[in-house]
């Protein structure tokens, strides 16, 4: 292995060795047939049965996750157990709203590069269909004083007390897409930035049909091999991404009513990500891994930044973590053979492109004296992204890193950036590299 290039962090090199990930599966109204462990062990059983190592060499699991079922508390070391990583093996989950999934390849990066680790399972899982319906708070206080009760004159008190308010039920998936400090959903923040960057409907819908004419292409080339097959309970096999929606057109798209600012608004669920379930994983390795187990290698992590944004401009968050990871890696936008920035919206990622190419915006809000070169759309999204294949929360950020690096095995190129905005007001970018230097990188 030649160590003498650029590390992650200042570190020892990471590189990232297989990966896999689950279809992702488009909510339908009802609790999908797979709960956010079972989307995890699906995609890990494969993974790691292809290995020349036992799931027990591994020093740690990471886990994005941002709604786990209430049995399924530190997620991570439910999946690492059933996958038969044993007792002796660690795992956490970790929590950065659509950054989780990124966060947990961040973190087992570090934990390599500083020589904590040497090889590690990372990535995310999410069952959006499986998200709480909650009590109001005022059916909660009136169930705790019922358990509290102490005579049957005290229970009918209570009941005496009931009101069709007690059975408002509350959504906990609309809830955690509401940003609470700025109390605005996540489709209204793209609403905002459609205003301020004078996107037009037309625009949005347009893009909204590539995406899913790319994932079409995607899946009718075979390009999208890192998917391992679901076997529901009742004998059902799901084999890909069921959102995609092949006879997509700019006609159909303009008939859907806004969503998020009725009724005048452009946001409309056609040109936003879908809700779904999906896992994706990865497995991390050292240098001294790799030739330990004479693993291949599918490529390298470069380095990672994240940042904050205004709330209620949340989707700029991947321009902010980008711009460093250019800048100190002293990397040109034409040394980036393909991006990756995870489709919340498409507004949101035409803004995130217009922001991006934008003097005014690179001096005003980056500090820079000028705009980086255009992102331009044959280098980004190629195969199309979570507006036509769905964006579970928790794992697309592990999906945007898997698929880029299968890319540039595609298509034999050597740089990519991944990136995506994060509920809360934030963003995640990580620069990834195919060398051809190792003589085990396939």
């Amino acid at each position: 292995m030649n160590n003498s290039r650029k590390t992650y962090e200042g570190g020892r090199p990471v590189y990232i060795i297989d990966g896999n990930r689950t279809p992702f599966l488009k909510a339908q109204g009802k609790p999908g047939p797979f709960r956010a462990s079972d989307l995890a062990v699906a995609a890990g059983k494969a993974l790691l049965a292809r290995q020349p190592f036992a799931p027990e060499s591994l020093d740690e699991v990471i886990l994005g996750c941002i709604i786990p079922g209430p049995d399924e508390v530190n997620i991570a070391r439910l999946v690492s157990l059933r996958l038969g990583c044993g007792k002796h093996v660690p795992a956490w989950t970790v929590q950065r709203n659509c950054g989780s999934g990124m966060q947990a390849i961040d973190s087992a990066a570090t934990d390599i590069a500083y020589g904590r680790a040497d090889l590690v399972l990372a990535g995310g899982t999410e069952a959006m269909s499986h998200a709480p319906v909650l009590l109001p708070p005022l059916a909660v206080e009136l169930l705790g004083a019922w358990q509290q009760a102490r005579s049957r004159w005290e229970r009918l008190r209570i009941l005496s007390q009931v009101r069709p308010a007690h059975f408002r039920l509350v959504s906990g998936l609309l809830q955690g897409l509401t940003d609470p400090f700025v109390s605005l959903s996540m489709g209204q923040t793209a609403e905002i930035l459609a205003k301020r960057f004078a996107i037009n409907r037309e625009q949005m819908d347009a893009f909204s049909c590539e995406s899913h004419r790319r994932l079409a292409r995607a899946q009718d080339e075979g390009w999208l091999a890192e998917i391992e097959p679901l076997y529901a309970p009742d004998g059902t096999v799901f084999d890909h991404d069921d959102g995609v929606r092949r006879d997509s057109s700019l006609e159909r798209l303009a008939r859907l009513k806004a969503a998020f600012d009725r009724p005048f608004g452009l946001v409309t669920a056609g040109n936003s990500a879908q809700v779904s379930d999906g896992a994706a994983l990865l497995l991390l390795a050292s240098s001294e891994a790799i030739e330990k187990y004479r693993l291949p290698v599918l490529g390298r992590i470069v380095d990672c930044a994240w940042a904050g944004v205004e709330p209620s401009q949340m989707g700029l968050g991947p321009v902010h973590a980008m711009a460093p990871l250019l800048l100190r890696q002293g990397l040109a936008v034409k040394e980036i053979d393909y991006w990756e920035i995870n489709e919340a919206f498409s507004a949101q990622v035409l803004a995130c492109q217009a922001a991006w190419s934008s003097d005014d915006y690179a001096r005003e809000e980056l500090g820079l004296k000028e705009a980086f070169a255009p992102i331009t759309p044959d280098r980004l999204n190629v195969d199309g992204g979570a507006v036509a294949l769905g964006h579970p929360v928790g794992t697309s950020g592990a999906r945007i890193v898997l698929h880029l690096l299968q890319i540039l095995k595609r298509t034999g190129t050597r740089r990519g950036m991944a990136a995506l905005c994060i509920g809360g007001g934030q963003g995640g970018a990580m620069l990834l590299e195919r060398s051809g230097e190792n003589s085990h990188e396939q």
